[in-house]
């Protein structure tokens, strides 16, 4: 995939995201929405909420409606 990042965001909205922050914090869930700042809204993929290992962090299956702040993204997995 490629082209502008908010046109890849647009064509990733309710499909499955993986984002990795500068904390080394990763979620896995459904992108729901996006703004021009890249704040992120990200749902629960059904039937998982679990934490996943994931290198040498721990990926977080999110459970509720997460919404993330844009400049602690480091990347965002379509």
């Amino acid at each position: 995939m490629s082209g502008r990042p908010l046109d890849v965001l647009e064509s990733s909205l309710d499909e499955p995201v993986t984002v990795h922050l500068k904390d080394g914090t990763t979620y896995h869930g459904l992108l729901a929405g996006y703004d021009q700042h890249m704040n992120l809204v990200i749902d629960p993929e059904t039937g998982e909420t679990e934490r996943i290992p994931d290198e040498e962090d721990f990926a977080v299956a999110v459970e509720d409606t997460t919404i993330i702040r844009g400049d602690n993204v480091v990347t965002i997995n379509a």
